[in-house]
């Protein structure tokens, strides 16, 4: 019955509107919940009704679809996030991650809040990824760091790593990203979460983590912190956080594991990348007078916290790189068809830049060769870069990025291969919703980019 009265008020609040064609009937709702529902089993659906729409439907049907995600979500069976109240030891609970990434894999968590907003304020939300001693003193330690010394107020997801050993004791392997990605997921659903602050951040091990998964989900992040880490730049490309604050902050006398010279390395390339891109690549990277690997760790949240993500940047540049064997599929408005690599040695890199309505796109492929290592850590690189021969992406549209009423124009690697008016369908919102699973990420537009023939056509939502 409440679903019955839900559709109905829905679907009423669409039919209201008096230009365009499209008009979500029963019909169609249980279209787009039948692709929703395939779409978080795994599955790969369709979607049939792909009606085009008018610019001014846009901010009505992208609501009426997000609620219809809202209520797929809600019904999709799985574990969910605890409900949202004071961060405390007594509260706890767990997820289990999947057993073909990490066998045997309980994952306890705090999920909480350390602070009060004001009435009709949203919370900050904080990853934060312990370190690799004792994993239940670790944990604790976490907590403690979270009700005493990190940003208030704040939502922070606490979890302990499940299995101590191993690779698995790593917060950036498979059976992690597909945690990360939940918890993204079901935190845009949270009224109580600001979407566009969320942070990753870490101590130790945690620090590595949260300097990988930084790279990686630049896309979904408002800032990342790790501390007492320090990663070799191959594994956590800084040029992927040109739109998300970044700090690193390492103990000057931290010796294990170069961790003070990946620090050096990790501020040179942001200092180099800041210069030649103005305005990006805001960071706090710190190495700190005559500490080892134990540093104050109160400033990272308070400098994260008063960043906000931009989910619509006219600038990135994405180096698609995998992590543990698996790449990432989509970064902000860009998503991956067919690689562009032509072997496992090569990455494919993505720069896009924005102007009017004109998108300037930058492919090619890149090769590491390691130019300095200390005791086995790999922590210096050249690359070189070479042509892309094949490939084949998507880019999204909204009006955040363009005019939609005038002709887009898509210039790749130099060459003009698209200007014409973007074709908006209900099927390409929908598509995008179930794709980023994002409230900023419903695009109502798309061209498909085919690399090797060099040409572009109006997507076709499936």
């Amino acid at each position: 019955m409440k679903r019955t009265l839900f559709i109905l008020a829905l679907c009423c609040t669409v039919l209201s509107m008096h230009a365009g064609n499209y008009r979500i009937t029963k019909k169609r709702v249980n279209a787009i919940t039948g692709y929703f529902s395939e779409s978080l089993k795994g599955e790969k659906g369709t979607f049939a009704h792909d009606a085009t729409i008018a610019t001014k439907e846009i901010a009505a049907l992208r609501s009426a679809i997000w609620n219809l995600w809202r209520e797929s979500v809600a019904n999709h069976s799985e574990e969910k996030l605890t409900p949202l109240s004071t961060i405390t030891k007594e509260k706890t609970d767990s997820w289990t991650l999947p057993e073909n990434l990490e066998p045997n894999a309980i994952m306890p968590y705090y999920w909480g809040v350390n602070g009060t907003i004001e009435e009709g304020e949203k919370y900050p939300m904080f990853l934060y990824m312990h370190g690799s001693g004792n994993k239940e003193q670790e944990w604790a330690t976490g907590l403690a760091l979270t009700q005493q010394q990190f940003y208030s107020p704040g939502a922070y997801f606490v979890p302990q790593i499940p299995n101590a050993y191993g690779e698995f004791y790593r917060w950036a392997i498979q059976s992690k990203q597909w945690a990360w990605e939940k918890l993204l997921r079901l935190a845009f659903l949270d009224d109580k979460i600001d979407a566009n602050r969320i942070y990753f951040f870490g101590i130790s091990e945690g620090g590595y983590g949260s300097q990988r998964l930084a790279s990686f989900y630049a896309d979904y992040l408002a800032g990342a912190g790790p501390m007492a880490g320090g990663e070799p730049l191959k594994n956590a490309p800084m040029e992927n956080v040109g739109n998300i604050a970044f700090s690193l902050r390492t103990g000057e006398q931290d010796y294990a594991f170069c961790r003070n010279m990946l620090t050096w390395a990790a501020l040179a390339q942001a200092d180099s990348l800041q210069k030649a891109h103005p305005g990006y690549y805001d960071h706090f990277i710190d190495i700190i007078p005559s500490r080892g690997h134990g540093i104050d760790y109160a400033p990272t949240t308070p400098w994260l916290a008063k960043y906000s993500r931009n989910p619509h940047p006219k600038y990135f540049y994405w180096e698609n790189y995998d992590m543990y064997g698996r790449y990432r599929e989509t970064f902000y408005n860009l998503k991956v068809n067919e690689t562009s690599r032509n072997n496992d040695n090569q990455r494919t890199c993505y720069e896009m830049i924005i102007e009017d309505n004109t998108i300037n796109l930058n492919v090619k492929n890149v090769e590491y060769s390691c130019t300095q290592a200390v005791w086995g850590i790999e922590m210096l690189f050249s690359k070189s870069f070479s042509a892309v021969e094949k490939g084949n992406v998507t880019i999204f549209l909204n009006e955040e990025l363009f005019d939609l009423n005038k002709p887009v124009r898509i210039i790749l690697n130099g060459k003009e291969i698209f200007n014409d008016k973007a074709r908006m369908s209900v099927g390409t919102m929908v598509e995008s919703c179930a794709l980023f699973y994002d409230p900023e990420r419903l695009f109502p537009a798309a061209i498909d980019v085919d690399i090797k023939t060099m040409s572009a056509t109006q997507h076709q939502s499936k």
